[in-house]
């Protein structure tokens, strides 16, 4: 196959999954508007505890990851509802490899949850003054982050057999890799225990990633987002090979 070719079909996919999302905005709506609300009611708390400035920031870092977490529906449900509707077999007698499925996918999902998280640092800066001096650091984190949401999520959109089960696991596994990852609350008042799991968390080198990042520690940053890619990668990889039979083409899930 031509690249011109792949180019013409990946365009294709990328437009009708844009537009399949945006035909069911309430999933997208919601894991925007909630985290905004998260942090209006929940940082008096932060801050009677941790003070102004580190209280805005846990605020802003734990409504981030939690709701970035949660938002693993949206990437999930667009591999999902395809097996579930039944158009999956027709993607199989099409000449897609699973790499341009997967991608075609990934990118207008990688949009929304640039987006969402985009939209929970404005409204901290603007609305709760939180200080992001080092742009480019956060930047770097998002963007890791992302990735790492999409091979999660394109990773559980191939291994669960239902919406039920989709929901389940992101219900879950969403609040348990934020907490443990020391998001909601610090490990520092947390069991030791937890301490000890939170680097198994992906949600742990997000936060620690953006508490750096807002703070100028660039070689946390790197360190963070090397974690953060690696994990995306290994959840992309396994999700393509799940993907793809004997012959390269798409297998039925």
């Amino acid at each position: 196959m031509s690249p011109r070719e792949s180019a013409t079909r990946l365009s294709a996919l990328v437009r009708h999954n844009a537009l399949l999302m945006l035909r069911e905005p309430g999933p997208l709506l919601s894991r925007m508007i909630l985290p905004l609300l998260f942090i209006t009611l929940l940082r008096p708390l932060y801050l009677a505890a941790q003070g102004r400035t580190a209280g805005t920031e846990q605020a802003v870092v734990g409504a981030l990851v939690t709701f970035s977490l949660l938002a693993l529906s949206i990437s999930g449900s667009a591999i999902l509802t395809e097996r579930l509707g039944r158009t999956w077999d027709r993607l199989r007698g099409t000449p897609l490899h699973p790499a341009e499925m997967l991608i075609g996918k990934a990118i207008p999902v990688f949009a929304a949850l640039l987006a969402q998280q985009l939209l929970i640092i404005g409204f901290g800066t603007w609305v709760f003054g939180l200080r992001v001096p080092h742009p480019f650091l956060v930047l770097g984190v998002l963007l890791s982050w992302s990735c790492t949401l999409l091979g999660l999520g394109a990773l559980l959109g191939v291994l669960v057999r239902s919406m039920g089960e989709l929901s389940a696991a992101f219900d879950i596994g969403g609040m348990l890799l934020s907490s443990v990852g020391g998001a909601l609350v610090p490990l520092s008042v947390l069991p030791a225990w937890v301490s000890g799991m939170a680097p198994a968390s992906p949600g742990y080198w997000t936060a620690r990633g953006l508490r750096a990042a807002l703070h100028g520690n660039a070689p946390t940053v790197v360190a963070a987002c090397g974690t953060l890619v690696t994990v995306a990668l290994i959840c992309g990889t396994l999700a393509s090979v799940r993907l793809q039979g004997r012959s390269g083409r798409l297998v039925a899930l």
